[in-house]
């Protein structure tokens, strides 16, 4: 490739010699070990499996629009709810957060791969494989014992079809592919940043990736274990969830939580990595309080792992076990609330750019608060007595996990995704999908809070018509076609703009990190010159650098004037 250079929008000049293009054709796609097109990859495939869940969400939503409804059978909804749950936990919220980690951590550390490539292009494949095994289910029988599988639902005698063997393969190999690439997350990041980048200049989004490895590492023996125990149970004769036999259903409740309530924050902490990184370049301030948000990353981790049992309220468990829970579950407040007060202090007074990503970054934290609130509320063990099967958890569910963690994904997508087509997404479109998506999302779930606080339970098909709960329901149903609107808009703009979007050159929104300071899209080897790292704002110090170079070069070429000494 010929030497050429390029100049990043409002920065710096880029030496394009030793850049090499990618190879061109579908199979050099499905061969690759590049990061950056194994993360595209992960982005169209989970992307995919967000609209078929989606889609799963609004049969239901039309089924319950109305009360006596006929639309489905209890055993139709209920495999329809338990598909929902599956894919958008396993194939869509965890996976696609690892799509923007494999695509961005190596360009923001400085690296020109990933630790190991091949190990990388497996965690894709396997994440495929579990997908595809699982909706293989749609041709003999779909599981129906809801997204967690509780035993003895999910045992021969309750689900004696294919579903639940296929939930359990789903588990292993996206349970294998989410090993894999944390394992691969941890060894790039600990041994291939940039000269310079110290841990305490490492970007926060890398800081939420890491961690999201490392509870990925501690939370997925527990599931893998669990999992193998119920295909035992099923096929080889085992007992350890049958009463029976001797087992006891509460064992899967302990094991899956303990991988379950690590997973909501698995789910989570990437996407407050996500608007750490957006606040400050659209609000054209330092992050507020750059350590306290990575030290409340790892405290939050390390609390996740020591609360599972307030999901395990209405068992049979001592009342000072029930106190432990409680208060540990207060106590996971408090680290996020530092975050959400260093987020509204990077606004504060910032020169704010009114941009897409913004609007979804700024959503997050308030609809996350929404959430948090309701969820302190069924930490008090009393009062998760009384609502914990219930529609209030419904609602408390959705708001931490899509008022959260698709927000914040949806933000991502609008801030990279000029990084990585080279094109800009349509403003336009994009503010009418996030008012779309946040009206239609609160039409949806803000009202199933007085659903559950009126009795509502979870988990049903169908409700008696004198039961108070139409209205509710209908205005849910109604707020979920809007969202699904909101989310299509969004699609049909990324079609679009991926040929025909308008130009975006390297760096549209002057960031940051150092993935701004190569071409967009970048390379196959992502950087000619890798610079060294002086702050947690590496950019900013690269402009500063190339600005006072050309102010330099400009006072050099002043034509020299004639005077008297």
């Amino acid at each position: 490739m010929e030497a050429s250079s390029a100049r990043l929008a409002g920065g710096p000049e880029i030496s394009m010699h030793g850049f090499t293009e990618q190879p061109k054709g579908w199979l050099s796609w499905l061969t690759t070990t590049d990061h950056k097109r194994i993360g595209v990859m992960y982005l169209y495939a989970t992307f995919l499996w967000f609209i078929l869940g989606g889609v799963m969400a609004l049969i239901m939503r039309l089924q319950l629009a109305q009360p006596d409804n006929t639309l489905l059978s209890g055993e139709t909804y209920n495999s329809l709810a338990s598909m929902h749950g599956v894919t958008m936990i396993f194939l869509w919220i965890v996976p696609v957060l690892a799509g923007f980690g494999n695509y961005f951590v190596p360009l923001m550390i400085g690296a020109r791969d990933m630790a190991f490539p091949r190990l990388n292009a497996l965690s894709f494949w396997l994440l495929v494989g579990g997908g595809i095994a699982f909706f293989c289910s749609l041709f003999f029988e779909p599981p129906q014992a809801g997204w967690t599988s509780y035993a003895p639902l999910s045992d021969d005698a309750y689900s004696p079809g294919g579903g639940i063997d296929a939930w359990i393969f789903l588990i292993h190999l996206t349970g294998l592919s989410s090993l894999v690439g944390a394992i691969n997350f941890i060894a790039t990041i600990h041994n291939m940043r940039a000269p310079g980048m110290s841990w305490g200049r490492m970007p926060l989004f890398v800081w939420s990736i890491l961690v999201y490895s490392y509870l990925l590492v501690a939370a997925l023996p527990a599931i893998a274990a669990a999992a193998t125990m119920l295909l035992t149970d099923r096929h080889f004769g085992t007992g350890f969830f049958n009463v029976a036999d001797g087992g006891d259903p509460l064992l899967w409740q302990h094991l899956f939580w303990f991988f379950g309530h690590p997973e909501v924050y698995i789910m989570i902490l990437p996407a407050f990595g996500i608007i750490s990184e957006i606040l400050p370049v659209f609000s054209r301030k330092p992050v507020f309080g750059y350590k306290a948000i990575a030290a409340s990353t790892v405290t939050i981790a390390f609390l996740a792992l020591v609360v599972w049992a307030h999901h395990m309220f209405t068992t049979p468990t001592a009342t000072v076990v029930l106190a432990f829970f409680m208060l540990s579950s207060f106590a996971i407040s408090v680290p996020t609330g530092v975050k959400i007060f260093n987020w509204i202090a990077t606004l504060w007074r910032g020169q704010i750019m009114m941009k897409t990503a913004l609007y979804f970054a700024v959503a997050l934290p308030g609809l996350f608060v929404i959430g948090g609130i309701s969820g302190v509320m069924l930490a008090v063990f009393p009062v998760d007595w009384q609502l914990h099967d219930t529609y209030y958890v419904v609602a408390h569910l959705h708001y931490v996990l899509f008022g959260g963690s698709v927000f914040g994904i949806f933000a991502g997508l609008y801030y990279w995704f000029p990084k990585m087509s080279g094109r800009l997404l349509s403003e336009t479109l994009g503010k009418l999908s996030f008012w779309l998506m946040f009206v239609g999302f609160n039409l949806t779930f803000l009202i199933q809070h007085s659903a559950g606080l009126s009795g509502m339970p979870r988990r049903v098909y169908d409700y008696p018509a004198d039961a108070g709960l139409t209205a509710y329901n209908l205005i849910s149903t109604v707020g979920s076609f809007l969202l699904g609107i909101g989310v299509m808009v969004t699609v049909v703009n990324v079609l679009k703009s991926v040929k025909n979007g308008r130009r975006a050159g390297n760096d549209p929104w002057k960031g940051n990190t150092l993935e701004w300071f190569t071409q967009s899209p970048p390379p196959a080897n992502n950087f000619d010159t890798i610079p060294r790292v002086r702050s947690v704002e590496p950019m900013k110090d690269i402009r500063r650098e190339v600005q006072k170079a050309g102010k330099a070069s400009e006072s050099v070429a002043q034509p020299v004037t004639s005077g008297t000494s």
